[in-house]
């Protein structure tokens, strides 16, 4: 019988890809060789296809170039290994802590809405007010699962007409795509939906290079509801020391009051909310 581990050959494969993630963290084949400890002349031969380093090897320099979970599983099929990194369902036992815990924290976060998110922004939980809120806006049942909190912000017949400085908050919003893309890299799907966002109307592509520049701590996410603007802003929390695809990829989102007026409007907002 093999090995769960056994090698699979598919040269010529890990080179390239291991070449592509030192350009991204702009580290040399020398400083690679230092914080791993594999010499410059063997990473050189990896790259050039001339080596096919071990399995240990392969995440020592997965580890060093802060590969996410799911590229390093690329990594290990292109150096001929079996993935070793799983992507768990909530419903899995392994995973239970951590979705008794999600809960838990939106459950706290009431009255106001808090969201936990995938890698790509597909909201997969909420708390009650989450749905309550954005509910008093739009009619959010017309909108098929998983909702993508992208799409909802950015879409005309969504939530878009009632975000005031509309086009300030876009830019804002695809601003942290990038900087909070998993391991600070954009991959495939994460391109296609940075894509289908400026396919919008009136979204201008030089919004994904574009620094926003505010004289204040934070761009608050502002909506306008029967002549009233409520002003929020958001605290973004990650899962520490994950271990597998699924945990490493969630966000929590919890939205709160950016002042007194807008708490008391929203207390008044969701008492008519159903």
């Amino acid at each position: 019988m093999s090995s769960p581990h056994a090698v699979l050959r598919r040269p010529n494969e890990l080179g390239p890809q291991l070449r592509a993630w030192r350009g991204i963290r702009g580290k040399s084949q020398l400083e690679l060789s230092l914080d791993t400890g594999i010499s410059q002349r063997q990473i050189s031969f990896i790259e050039s296809g001339r080596s096919t380093p071990g399995r240990q090897n392969v995440l020592r320099l997965a580890d060093a170039l802060d590969v996410p979970f799911r590229e390093r599983n690329t990594l290990l099929l292109a150096a001929g290994y079996a993935p070793i990194y799983s992507e768990g369902s909530f419903d899995d036992q392994e995973m239970q802590g951590v979705t008794n815990a999600l809960k838990r924290m939106l459950r706290q976060h009431e009255p106001f809405p808090a969201v936990v998110m995938d890698r790509y922004w597909n909201v997969v939980m909420t708390n009650d007010a989450a749905p309550r809120f954005f509910g008093q806006f739009i009619d959010m049942t017309a909108r098929p699962s998983p909702r993508n909190l992208l799409h909802l912000m950015f879409d005309p017949d969504g939530m878009r007409p009632f975000i005031a400085d509309w086009g300030q908050t876009a830019k804002s919003l695809l601003g942290r795509v990038f900087r909070e893309s998993v391991g600070h890299v954009i991959d495939a799907r994460t391109k296609d939906l940075i894509d289908s966002l400026v396919a919008y109307p009136d979204v201008d592509s030089e919004w994904q290079t574009s620094p926003t520049i505010e004289n204040a701590p934070l761009i608050p996410l502002s909506f306008v509801k029967d002549g009233h603007v409520l002003k929020f802003f958001s605290l973004v929390a990650t899962v520490g020391t994950a271990q597998m695809i699924t945990t490493q990829e969630l966000r929590i989102e919890c939205m709160f009051p950016l002042d007194e007026a807008t708490e008391l409007q929203y207390a008044g907002l969701m008492q008519t909310a159903r």
